[in-house]
């Protein structure tokens, strides 16, 4: 069990970084691309615009042949636009009808000299973004000058892509936040549960070896009781032992070899019957099936997962009378391992969460049994895990399936 990020996450973070910088860069060019064809456009209309105007001074038309031209030009002009003369300078006769003004706003209480200032101002402003476009006579005076700037369309273009990125950068800074919490607080608790795990593990046979030297102490005088007592701490100790085994095969690859499935089941399930009447419940512990097939296995891994199976099944029966079996069937291809208890059942929505690491029923527990049980057989053996059947009051079958040897 991993608990921290390799080369290969590394990896992932800096390709889905690098995919975010192409992704930037790529709405920010496309994004300036179209602002550029944007003001090509806009520049056109000034230069139809100035065109118009030359057209008119040079061919002497008329009043109404202006008011035709221009109106049909200047209103589809959505951007700010200011006509000078060839010294950029601006006269206002009406500052509440300025004609040389389009698409800017302006403070009509200001005095007709300080719009002249606030208008050539603006001109010299739109002149650092875009040249201005005389407008000549006979090609050779010229009569005035047009400054233009930026419509909304193209400012909100410009800044469009620096916000979207502004966004998408605090989006994934949180969401970075976020999950480094959420993992380590995964972390966390895995190593608090695998610390209760621990603890648990030990607990059973150590309680087992207390009961024992209190029965030893009560009845040395025996030789008979003491030479069968003297057995069970055996098997305690053993118990111990492949227990610290157990811990630490987790990570590592473990050895498989052919095994007696029956015969590797019914060791746990003979450790636990020898040990039941000293826990007062009154449990049915049965094994039933075929007793010759064989599976690849890492006993001591294997026999855990049986054992966690047992204890999950105590843990759910709340009747007076309680059973437990242990079914096993040689199928074509596999083995199959029904472990069926009479206990309060699952919910169905709950099926898939029951062996999610931290996810527990019980008020001490810590949700790691299973979640070890199905990562031994999914990882280590190569098989499956899961709830065949369940409904509350009426029980649990646990399937495994194994390859068959």
């Amino acid at each position: 069990m991993k608990m921290s990020g390799g080369p290969a996450s590394i990896n992932i973070k800096i390709t889905l970084l690098v995919i975010a910088i192409v992704i930037a860069g790529g709405t920010l060019y496309y994004t300036q691309m179209l602002v550029q064809q944007l003001q090509v456009k806009e520049r056109q209309i000034v230069q139809l615009y100035a065109k118009g105007i030359e057209y008119v001074a040079n061919t002497s038309r008329t009043d109404a042949d202006i008011t035709f031209l221009f109106e049909n030009i200047l209103k589809p002009i959505d951007f700010p636009l200011i006509n000078t003369g060839p010294d950029n300078k601006i006269a206002i006769v009406n500052k509440y009808d300025i004609k040389d003004v389009r698409n800017i706003n302006y403070d009509t209480s200001l005095s007709a000299a300080q719009l002249e200032n606030f208008f050539e101002t603006k001109a010299e402003e739109m002149d650092k973004v875009h040249h201005p476009i005389n407008v000549t006579y006979k090609d050779s005076v010229v009569l005035q000058r047009i400054h233009y700037g930026d419509s909304d369309l193209i400012v909100q273009l410009k800044y469009y892509p620096y916000l979207q990125i502004v966004i998408a950068a605090l989006f994934i800074i949180l969401g970075y936040i976020g999950f480094s919490n959420i993992k380590k607080n995964e972390q966390s608790n895995i190593w608090v549960g695998m610390a209760k795990e621990t603890a648990h593990q030990f607990g059973t046979p150590i309680s087992s070896l207390m009961g024992w030297l209190e029965m030893l102490k009560i009845s040395y005088k025996d030789p008979d009781k003491v030479l069968d007592i003297s057995e069970e701490i055996d098997n305690d100790v053993e118990k111990l032992n492949k227990i610290t085994y157990r811990f630490s095969k987790i990570g590592a690859t473990p050895e498989l070899t052919e095994q007696s499935v029956y015969e590797v089941v019914k060791k746990v399930v003979d450790y636990f019957q020898r040990r039941l009447p000293q826990s007062g419940r009154n449990v049915d512990l049965t094994i039933t099936g075929d007793k010759a097939v064989c599976a690849e296995l890492n006993v001591e891994l294997f026999e855990w997962v049986i054992e966690n199976l047992i204890k999950n099944a105590l843990d759910a029966i709340e009747n007076k009378e309680g059973k437990i079996n242990f079914d096993i069937k040689a199928m074509r291809h596999h083995v199959e391992i029904e472990a069926i208890d009479n206990g309060k059942g699952i919910e169905m929505k709950r099926r898939k969460d029951i062996f999610r690491p931290g996810y527990s029923t019980k008020r001490r527990g810590w949700g790691l049994g299973l979640s070890l049980s199905k990562r031994i057989i999914e990882t280590y053996h190569e098989g499956k895990i899961f709830v065949k059947t369940s409904a509350p009051g009426e029980g649990t079958i646990f399937k495994i399936i194994l390859k068959k040897a």
